[in-house]
């Protein structure tokens, strides 16, 4: 889920909820498919045990912007999701793997034990695709009642089409900016190559995770015209096409 407003409020009934995890299958690249029974609930994440060493740059709701990340986290929740604290859901569930040190978590009401993979030239994408709420990012402005001095927070919904991409090679920090604007181009190409007739949902998120650069710097381009962000794009779009085919 795209990053939003951090709250503290929690609801009392989560309050201490016990979160228990087994792996089941690793999807390409450093990746653990992750199955947790929680409130009633079996779910599932993925997870990805970066080690030291790795810059992410994301928009994810726990850990965004660009910084060393010792794991990523996909996390599956329920339709209807009841919580309005999801950083520190995350970090429960991060902290019942047992993960230690900085992460960046995200989350999705699709189904992420469907997640596809892309690769590409070293170059891995992971995603989970539910496209239930989707659309066009340039929307017309919603009407409100006169006098209405603030337009009324968005309601909570959980994020639908998740990247994770992963390289074998430092970028800059202008490459990782770009790496993810090159990632959410080869998304839109694969959702109307998919017949699909929009952009994305309003939760999209994208991670992306390279070595921390030496002192050359790290790669400097990451566009999708460049060696590696063509890469990233190709990966990306086989990932996401494949996952747009089949989400309900």
């Amino acid at each position: 889920m795209a990053a939003a407003g951090r709250t503290t409020a929690e609801p009392p009934s989560h309050q201490g909820c016990a979160i228990s995890s087994v792996r089941l299958r690793p999807p390409a690249r450093r990746g653990e498919l992750r199955d947790r029974h929680e409130d009633g609930h079996r779910l599932h994440h993925l997870l990805w045990r970066l080690g030291p060493g790795v810059r992410v740059c994301s928009s994810a709701v726990l850990g965004g912007g660009i910084g060393t990340r010792a794991w990523i986290l996909n996390a599956q929740v329920p339709g209807g999701y009841p919580r309005i604290d999801p950083d520190r859901h995350l970090a429960e569930i991060a902290a019942a793997e047992g993960l230690t040190g900085p992460g960046a978590g995200l989350m999705t009401a699709a189904d992420v034990a469907a997640y596809t993979t892309g690769q590409d030239g070293g170059v891995t994408a992971t995603a989970t695709a539910g496209l239930g709420v989707r659309g066009w990012a340039a929307a017309p402005e919603p009407l409100f009642p006169p006098g209405s001095e603030e337009v009324p927070a968005a309601p909570f919904r959980p994020g639908t089409v998740n990247i994770v991409v992963t390289l074998p090679v430092a970028l800059s920090d202008a490459a990782l900016v770009n790496a993810v604007a090159t990632a959410t181009e080869a998304k839109v190409q694969a959702l109307l190559d998919a017949g699909l007739d929009c952009s994305g949902t309003p939760t999209d998120a994208v991670c992306v995770a390279a070595p921390e650069p030496g002192p050359d710097g790290g790669e400097p381009f990451a566009g999708p015209r460049s060696t590696w962000g063509a890469r990233i794009a190709r990966a990306v779009h086989t990932a996401v096409l494949a996952g747009a085919r089949t989400a309900p």
